[in-house]
């Protein structure tokens, strides 16, 4: 019976690991429609990687970028091309492990196998979650490290063992090389180990080997982007202190209600409103849908009460309740990878600089569901029972349909989408294709929107990027075809080229209600 019953989580949770798989790489060509420019810096820096073997360890275009993602992007391009699917498959992996090692987290933490597979379900089904699997952003690895990294690192607590240890602190940090909002992870680790030092009599006496073997194996994998950091101290600037609550330009010397503005706004997006960027979310909805958005507020609000009665028994009456560090390590996770959205002051809410709270989420969201079948158990009442199961089964099959529709019809098929992600310029680049080669192209266009375009066609022969200003004020002479491509209809542009070939005619392309563009070709 024990096997058999093994057997069936280790099936259900293969299911659900397929199904995570198909939802972030189905149709990736047309969901999202194009490809953002910051994806394609990505690509391009990917592309000269590969080309020169020179991976590094930092990318320094586009604000600065730690370079694991971008070095994982050029294995794609050696295995896919010049694709989107390039592009995108290593975000598809990480969406998919993220899964796994929700699974596994959450089961640690309940000590309950159908805990990791409710948290693995909702990860699996959560829009939020299969939105940022399909984009080429670094940020996707941060969910994957967490969850594999405070998964050992609670199973060594609890087995003792030291190569939990190591394989925690290994991973925890490679997340270094992810995306800059993992820098306040340390600080979760510390809470956690602040609270079992007050929860575990002897704590350090006991752990202070293991320990050292997690500062040792963080220290392994965080030591190289530490020592280029050291060699390069102008790459640890970014962009968050000109968007942070303590500049005076964001808050305006009101830094309190700022402060209370941006972490409003930060919680709001998980119930009420949420990322109005279509990148990020699908507007103006907030990024859970109802009844997984209802359960995470159930769990949050639960997960305080009970850490704070705990605590409370701690210092009045000594109890020492393992739960405590258990209630406060995941309540430190949602707060401080919340920091990295609520200490600014710009774009908010903001999805993205939030997604390391995207795992912790699914566990606090499974608390309801655990209650309801623990009540299921213990219930005699037939009436009940059959209520019970029905709001049980009825919420997975909700969030089963809900998530994956919205994505994959409304979102997919929204014109906003198509705007948000350059859809046209996408079309430019396979359109671009098509053409002679010997053809001279021109694709006029600001600086940041033709990236997408040469990461489709980096070898394409015979053409010049362009914006306005320079193609207006050069001298302008082709022998031979020529075809100018416009992601905007730019009337001086179009007057320029008639004027020194008035046979030259206009074309307007539009592939999907919306995604317009535009060629002169003589």
């Amino acid at each position: 019976m024990k096997k058999s019953f093994r057997l069936w989580q280790f099936s259900l949770l293969l299911l659900i690991l397929v199904t995570a798989f198909g939802l972030r790489i189905f149709d990736i060509e047309n969901a999202p429609s194009g490809i953002y420019p910051d994806e394609a810096v990505n690509g391009i820096d990917a592309q000269h990687a590969l080309a020169s073997g020179n991976y590094q360890l930092f990318y320094t275009d586009n604000n600065g970028r730690e370079g694991l993602f971008i070095n994982l992007i050029a294995l794609g391009i050696h295995f896919f091309g010049n694709t989107i699917l390039a592009l995108k498959i290593c975000s598809i992996i990480c969406g998919t492990l993220a899964v796994w090692g929700v699974y596994l987290l959450s089961k640690e933490i309940f000590q309950s196998p159908r805990a990791g597979l409710i948290s693995a379900y909702l990860m699996a089904f959560s829009y939020w979650a299969i939105n940022f699997s399909r984009i080429g952003f670094r940020a996707i690895m941060i969910p994957t490290i967490l969850t594999f990294s405070f998964y050992f690192l609670l199973k060594g607590f609890r087995t003792r063992k030291i190569f939990p240890f190591l394989i925690s602190g290994l991973i925890f940090g490679l997340g270094f090389h992810t995306y800059i909002a993992f820098r306040i992870a340390p600080a979760i680790i510390l809470v956690l180990w602040f609270f079992m030092w007050i929860t575990q009599k002897d704590f350090l006496k006991t752990f202070w080997k293991q320990l050292l073997i997690f500062s040792i194996g963080t220290f392994i994998t965080l030591a190289p982007i530490l020592w280029e950091f050291h060699v390069h101290p102008e790459y640890l600037s970014s962009r968050s202190a000109s968007i942070s609550i303590f500049s005076p330009e964001m808050n305006e010397g009101h830094l309190i209600q700022t402060a209370f503005r941006s972490l409003g706004l930060s919680l709001a997006k998980y119930n009420f409103w949420g990322d109005q960027n279509w990148r990020h979310n699908y507007p103006p909805y907030p990024i859970l849908d109802p009844i997984m958005g209802a359960a995470f507020l159930t769990g949050l609000i639960y997960l305080i009460g009970k850490a704070l009665q705990l605590l409370w028994l701690r210092f009045r009456h000594d109890v020492h309740n393992e739960k405590l560090y258990l209630y406060f390590f995941l309540l430190a996770w949602f707060f401080g990878m919340l920091a990295p959205e609520f200490m600014t002051a710009e774009g908010l809410p903001h999805a993205l600089r939030a997604i390391g709270t995207q795992p912790v989420v699914m566990i606090m969201a499974t608390v309801p569901f655990l209650w309801i079948l623990k009540k299921l158990s213990d219930q005699n009442y037939v009436s009940l029972k059959i209520f019970l199961i029905s709001l049980f089964v009825g919420s997975f099959i909700f969030i089963g349909l809900f998530n994956p529709i919205k994505y994959f019809v409304f979102f997919k098929d929204n014109p906003k989408q198509h705007g948000s992600f350059n859809a046209n310029f996408k079309d430019i680049a396979y359109y671009i294709k098509t053409l002679d080669p010997q053809t001279s192209k021109f694709l006029i266009t600001p600086n940041m929107e033709r990236i997408p375009v040469k990461f489709l066609n980096p070898d394409l022969p015979n053409i010049t990027y362009q914006n306005k200003e320079e193609f207006l004020d050069s001298n302008f002479q082709i022998e031979n075809n020529f075809a100018i491509l416009m992601g905007e209809r730019y009337e001086e542009v179009i007057e320029k080229v008639q004027a020194i070939y008035p046979q030259a005619s206009v074309f307007e392309y539009e592939f999907f209600p919306g995604d317009k563009f535009w060629e002169i070709k003589n």
